[in-house]
């Protein structure tokens, strides 16, 4: 296993600790009597939860097996969903229990980064942007393109995002998956 110091860490790094990894989410050098100190908060990989944690200067920890692939969804198949490596060719299962946050939003033949831990899946990323089409929303009217309300909108996907009035069912629309919510409407290719 390879050790990281406490010199290293930055925000955004991943470590582990106790066999578990974590990533570093804030943290801050403080100087103590006779050695220095590094507060951090971590969020653990795994589970998704924020602990708080003080190193000793020069302290080491270990480095994840954490490796990212981008990978192309495929299909489903009950409750496994099935991604190919387009560089291997090779194809995976992932439970439905690891993704289920990003379901709503995945559409065939889309590139998502997975995130393997020891080699097993355990987070997927979708692109930055994704374009979906609305399935079903309430009409939107003429004159509704200046607004600040908003009504929610089935995906085809099966998602749902809240949208400005002006958008109709069977507009495409693109939406910032960091928080899943609405950016603007995608002229439809000809």
């Amino acid at each position: 296993m390879v050790a990281i110091t406490t010199s290293e860490f930055k925000k955004g790094l991943r470590i582990e600790i106790d066999g578990v990894p974590f990533q570093i989410v804030d943290m801050n050098h403080i100087q103590q009597k006779r050695r220095a100190v590094i507060k951090t908060k971590l969020r653990n990989i795994l589970s998704g939860s924020i602990a708080e944690r003080t190193f000793l200067s020069g302290e080491r920890v270990d480095k994840p097996d954490l490796e990212e692939k981008v990978m192309e969804y495929l299909y489903t198949d009950g409750d496994h969903y099935y991604f190919m490596d387009h560089e291997t060719f090779e194809q995976i299962s992932i439970d439905e229990k690891v993704i289920e946050d990003v379901i709503p939003f995945m559409k065939e033949n889309e590139k998502v980064t997975v995130l393997f831990y020891n080699g097993s899946p355990i987070s997927l990323d979708l692109p930055q942007f994704i374009d979906l089409e609305v399935a079903e929303t309430d009409p939107g009217f003429k004159g509704d393109t200046v607004t600040t309300s908003y009504k929610p909108a089935k995906l085809v996907t099966g998602g749902t995002v809240m949208v400005p009035l002006f958008i109709s069912t069977g507009d495409v629309i693109r939406i910032g998956t960091e928080e899943l919510n609405y950016i603007e409407r995608v002229k439809r290719q000809s």
